[in-house]
């Protein structure tokens, strides 16, 4: 597992390349993209600081992967339908998963903390985690509002993803803030600090 993290960086380059060919709508792909390849050049800049372990590179790499598709088709436009028929769905939910995947970066998040030693209890970071969350998701929304309300209407609605959806913010917010007690819980129950002072666990 020791190169999980190159072999991440190397996949989403080649798919970011791929993706951004030919997307739905360029505007979109920009403003989708924008947020995942900062997450992205954070990491990679930062790796030799402090480089979290596998798991937590998995989990931070589902809202990468998961983002960069939205980006090009748009997310109401991601072939979702096989899940939207499923369940009886009106409307494509796969933004949903996304926004639920954005929690997993609870459990990052939880680990630096206790890894770092800021606390002893792994309860703190790990709530921590929960309302770091919140917080960005509140954010995010923000700025999905004003992007929406400045960029070209169709561009905008495309980026917004609402699908007619009056509460679709709040939504979001909920499936950010579930996705963050999941990753928590998860890191509590499951988290161990290394046996020695290495970077992975």
């Amino acid at each position: 597992m020791k190169y999980l993290p190159h072999f991440l960086l190397g996949s989403y380059l080649v798919f970011f390349a791929l993706l951004g060919l030919h997307p739905y709508s360029r505007a979109v792909w920009v403003a989708e993209n924008i947020p995942i390849v900062l997450i992205v050049l954070g990491l990679a800049s930062t790796y030799r600081l402090f480089a979290f372990s596998s798991t937590s590179y998995l989990m931070m790499s589902v809202l990468v992967f998961l983002h960069t598709i939205g980006g090009y088709y748009t997310f109401e436009r991601v072939p979702f339908g096989f899940v939207t028929d499923l369940f009886g769905f009106t409307r494509n939910h796969y933004d949903r998963i996304a926004h639920f995947s954005v929690g997993f970066y609870a459990y990052p998040i939880a680990e630096y903390l206790y890894r770092k030693g800021l606390t002893a209890s792994k309860g703190l970071p790990a709530f921590t985690g929960i309302t770091a969350i919140f917080t960005v998701a509140a954010l995010y929304e923000i700025i999905e509002w004003w992007y929406a309300a400045s960029a070209d209407p169709a561009a905008g609605a495309a980026f917004l993803g609402s699908q007619g959806d009056a509460w679709d913010a709040q939504k979001d917010m909920l499936a950010d803030g579930l996705g963050a007690v999941c990753a928590s819980v998860f890191f509590l129950l499951s988290f161990r600090l290394p046996a020695s002072s290495g970077n992975t666990a």
